[in-house]
C-alpha cells in the first residue's frame, strides 16, 4: 500500500474550517477518503513544516516526512496498532517528529561515513605515473554512473549540484553516492596485481 498524497495550496478551501472528530479522521484515512486527507493536510501540515524547518529541514524534507507519517498512520490504523494517548493531531505530530529525527540520524551517519583520499595521496597519484595508470585502469572498470559522479566531483561541483545533475534526491544522497563510488574505486585499485607489486616496491 502506498498513499501518494501531494500537498496542494488549499488554504482557502471551505473544508479547512470544518471540524472532523478523531474517529472520523481515522475512518477517512483507512478508506483513503480524499476529503479527509485534504483536511488532514490543511490542519496537520503546518505544524510538521514548522518542526522540520526548525530542525535543519528543507521543503522537500517536509513533504517526505508528511507523506511517510501518513503511511505510518495508515498502517497503524489498518493493522489495529493505533494506541492514542492524546488527541490525533498530537499523535500524528509525534509520528512526524520521530520520522524526521530518524532521518537526521541517518544524515549524520552518512556524513560520518564520507571518505576521501587525503591531499597527499592525491598528489602522489598525480605525480606517480604507475599509480596514475593503476587508478585510471580501475576507473574504467566502474559503472558509467559511478564514473560520472566522480568526474563531476573532480570538476568542482558541489554535492547539491551533483544531486541535481544526477537526479538524486538531495545533496546527502549525492554525498553518500560519491563515497560509495570512491570506495569501489579503491577496492578495484587494491585488487590490481600491479598495485600489489607497486606496494612491494615501496617497501
Amino acid at each position: 500500500m502506498e498513499i501518494l498524497y501531494l500537498p496542494t495550496d488549499s488554504s482557502n478551501q471551505k473544508g479547512l474550517f470544518k471540524k472532523f472528530s478523531d474517529i472520523a479522521i481515522i475512518e477517512g484515512v483507512q478508506k483513503q477518503d480524499d476529503k479527509i486527507l485534504n483536511w488532514l493536510y490543511d490542519s496537520y501540515f503546518p505544524v510538521v513544516r514548522s518542526y522540520v524547518f526548525d530542525n535543519s529541514g528543507t521543503s522537500q524534507d517536509v513533504s517526505d516526512v508528511f507523506q511517510d507519517s501518513i503511511i505510518i498512520l495508515y498502517r497503524q490504523i489498518t493493522e489495529e496498532k493505533l494506541n492514542l494517548t492524546t488527541d490525533l493531531k498530537g499523535y500524528f505530530f509525534g509520528i512526524a517528529r520521530n520520522v524526521w529525527n530518524a532521518n537526521l540520524r541517518k544524515k549524520q551517519k552518512t556524513t560520518e561515513l564520507e571518505f576521501d583520499i587525503s591531499d597527499e595521496e592525491e598528489k602522489d597519484a598525480t605525480n606517480d605515473p604507475t599509480l596514475e595508470r593503476i587508478v585510471s585502469r580501475a576507473f574504467q572498470k566502474l559503472k558509467p554512473d559511478q564514473q560520472r559522479v566522480l568526474n563531476l566531483f573532480s570538476e568542482g561541483m558541489s554535492f547539491d549540484e551533483i544531486a541535481k545533475e544526477m537526479n538524486l534526491k538531495n545533496d546527502t544522497y549525492a554525498r553518500r553516492k560519491k563515497y560509495l563510488c570512491k570506495e569501489t574505486l579503491l577496492e578495484i585499485v587494491k585488487e590490481d596485481p600491479e598495485y600489489q607489486e607497486y606496494l612491494r616496491f615501496l617497501k
